[in-house]
């Protein structure tokens, strides 16, 4: 079965907190998941966006395929993490 990486909603009404997640990708977005890898909190900014990145590049090694939002989160982050 394919995983995905994707943002699983939690927080209260209008103060969401997401945490990002490795699940298959039939599972809902709130659902049963594999592993939590990260944290982002969009009130507070995308500096608040917390990720294990050992873990991260492990699952993307193993064929991991990430949402388009997950990917917009961490472009900035790929950049730094770059050079």
């Amino acid at each position: 079965m394919a995983t995905v990486i994707r943002f699983s909603r939690h927080g209260c009404k209008k103060r969401p907190i997401y945490r990002m997640v490795v699940q298959h990708n039939q599972s809902p977005r709130d659902g049963k998941f594999i592993e939590h890898i990260g944290n982002m909190d969009p009130k507070k900014g995308m500096e608040t966006l917390s990720i294990k990145r050992d873990r991260l590049e492990y699952w993307l090694s193993v064929g991991a395929q990430m949402s388009d939002s997950v990917r917009t989160a961490l472009k900035p982050k790929m950049k730094e993490w770059r050079g």
